[in-house]
């Protein structure tokens, strides 16, 4: 009952009766068991929430946008916190063919494309606490310019590799691309229009800067679209990615200066930058900082590479986060350095 009495904050976005409705229906989805269906709702809903009544709320249109942070203003806003923008999707499984918005998602619990629901949320995440609190959130109805550009893709994962002998050097009549002005898949202009929408109704209470999302946006695309909403982006990229040190050896005297320097070993990262060692048990891990080149990306990126070793059997594993802000600091500059012997 305690979470009831932050209901009242809402009365001049809806109207009473709306807000009584909400108050039944938010008590009984907390306490009930199973999946929750209207008719579950309506039976542990208790008097006043009958199985009309709750039609009726799910039949009313409802700024949800608007609760979401009217409430987080009144109760877990602090100024003196940093917040970041969290961006993902989660999918729910769905039989059935009429409900809206049913399609095939991938799902990482099953590790495949599945029929159900999907939901984009975007959440503000506390720094200091640790927490995420959810803010805006919309269900994902595909277009079929979306559906069309995904099954392109994935017939283009099938295709053998052209047998077509091609001569080196760069083809004739191909111009250049400027990696700055990058067209946005269907799936990134959508959820721009989320950034967008959400940035304008928060922008008199509270700043953002950075927009965090997973490895599923570790491209050039999700970065040009943060860049487009004036966030910067941190993400996730493949922990294979092809990525180079910066160019500083002496210029060749023709040509354009050269850009890209020797490509980045993983398992040989120079110790200068070295930010941070720690062991636990027998796992040692290291991280990395330093700016670093892809060829997809117009801008250099501000990498930290998670480097994890067994002391053991010697077997290693790695991450590799970036973001867009070449000024931050995402670990410690004062390495901690605990030496073999010491374990």
């Amino acid at each position: 009952m305690d979470s009831l009495a932050c209901l009242p904050c809402l009365q001049p976005t809806v109207t009473r009766t709306t807000l009584r409705q909400f108050s039944r229906i938010a008590l009984a989805m907390v306490v009930m068991t199973g999946r929750v269906t209207m008719l579950g709702l309506s039976r542990w809903a208790g008097p006043g929430g009958s199985y009309r009544t709750v039609q009726r709320f799910f039949a009313t249109v409802i700024p949800w946008a608007v609760l979401f942070w009217v409430f987080f203003r009144h109760h877990v806003y602090r100024s003196e916190e940093t917040y970041l923008l969290g961006g993902d999707e989660v999918v729910v499984t769905k039989a059935g063919k009429t409900t809206h918005g049913l399609d095939r998602f991938f799902a990482s619990l099953y590790g495949k494309p599945v029929p159900g629901l999907a939901f984009f949320a975007l959440s503000l995440v506390s720094i200091q606490r640790r927490r995420s609190f959810p803010i805006r959130v919309e269900q994902v109805v595909r277009s079929d310019a979306e559906k069309a550009a995904s099954k392109a893709k994935a017939a283009a994962k099938k295709l053998p590799p052209s047998s077509v002998k091609r001569y080196p050097g760069r083809p004739k009549g191909s111009k250049n691309k400027a990696k700055t002005e990058a067209t946005l898949p269907p799936e990134l202009g959508r959820i721009k229009r989320m950034i967008d929408a959400l940035l304008h109704l928060i922008a008199a209470s509270l700043s953002l800067t950075y927009v965090v999302l997973d490895g599923h946006f570790g491209n050039h695309h999700a970065l040009a679209m943060a860049r487009q909403c004036h966030l910067h982006l941190i993400s996730k990229l493949r922990a294979d990615s092809a990525l180079y040190w910066p160019y500083t050896g002496p210029y060749a005297g023709r040509g354009p200066r050269r850009k890209y320097g020797r490509k980045v070993q993983y398992d040989d990262l120079p110790v200068q930058y070295l930010q941070e060692t720690t062991v636990e048990g027998h796992i040692q891990t290291r991280l990395y900082q330093t700016q670093l080149l892809h060829k997809e990306f117009a801008q250099p990126l501000n990498v930290v590479i998670i480097a994890k070793t067994n002391l053991r059997t010697q077997a290693r594993a790695h991450v590799v986060l970036f973001s867009s802000d070449l000024d931050v600091h995402f670990v410690n500059p004062a390495p901690v350095h605990f030496g073999v012997d010491n374990v």
